[in-house]
């Protein structure tokens, strides 16, 4: 078996994390779930598979990762998300990289491509990410950040790409995404706040339609669908929200100062 331990965080997906864990048992003895609090029963299905089940409180989602990182006992670490599903063909890549020792690279790139309810894979037009979630623990980190969840590679690292492709089942439903689009762009407010951004008030009449073509068109959402252009809608009212929340939290400081230089009369 590889030397490589994968990480997964989770908070209510026992109905999902199964098929997570399940997928890549062979090519582990270190498969580690850090979970935030579930109540549906997902520590106990990630367990029942093998996976070493540890509790933390969430701090956000680069905070969390880098605290999963730091309970894995290989070097080598590939990361998944609870709703992701690495196929076969991908599985069989990543073990032939270990085959005959240590990758030849620092860290791989995966491709990882969503698929909508009703789709068994991904769509052959299928809009991907290629982030690095195979890598060295000793040549990246994830980043702090709350809201960003990607790895921090130190400079020279080697870097290449697997051919194979996740498999993200990010949706359940048009409601449930909602709700995590609107506590997400919670999440994004406050960054903005942290970092002390401005977003210009123009962008709160651009960002709906902007964004709206930027999944339907650039993201080819169009080539599937009625869901496509469902999600497509979603996700422009997710990132009109996160301004609008950015622009009302603004206007509320403006009034408590206000408010605070009339009392001081």
């Amino acid at each position: 078996m590889p030397p490589l331990s994968i990480f997964i965080i989770a908070r209510d997906e026992a109905d999902r994390i199964g098929r997570t864990i399940a997928a890549v048992r062979s090519l582990s003895d270190d498969i580690v779930v850090v979970d935030s609090g579930s109540t549906d029963g997902t520590q106990a299905v990630a367990a029942e598979l093998g996976a070493r089940v540890i509790t933390n409180p969430w701090p956000g989602y680069g905070p969390q990762k880098r605290f999963a990182e730091e309970q894995c006992r290989h070097r080598w670490l590939l990361n998944l998300d609870a709703d992701e599903v690495a196929p076969p063909e991908l599985v069989n890549e990543i073990a032939a990289l270990f085959a005959t020792g240590e990758p030849a690279e620092d860290a791989y790139k995966l491709r990882i491509a969503e698929v909508f309810p009703g789709e068994g894979a991904p769509h052959r037009f299928a809009y991907a990410l290629t982030p690095v979630r195979l890598y060295r623990s000793d040549k990246g980190r994830y980043s702090p950040s709350p809201v960003h969840d990607r790895v921090e590679l130190q400079p020279g690292v080697r870097v290449g790409r697997l051919k194979g492709t996740i498999h993200h089942y990010s949706v359940r439903s048009l409601g449930e995404q909602i709700a995590k689009l609107n506590s997400y762009s919670d999440a994004q407010a406050d960054d903005l706040d942290q970092r002390g951004a401005t977003l210009s008030a123009l962008r709160l009449a651009l960002e709906f339609p902007g964004n709206f073509l930027k999944a339907y068109i650039g993201r080819r959402h169009a080539l599937r669908g009625v869901y496509g252009f469902m999600t497509a809608m979603n996700y422009a009212f997710y990132r009109y929200l996160r301004v609008a929340k950015h622009w009302e939290r603004r206007l509320q400081r403006r009034g408590e100062r206000h408010e605070g230089g009339h009392d001081g009369r």
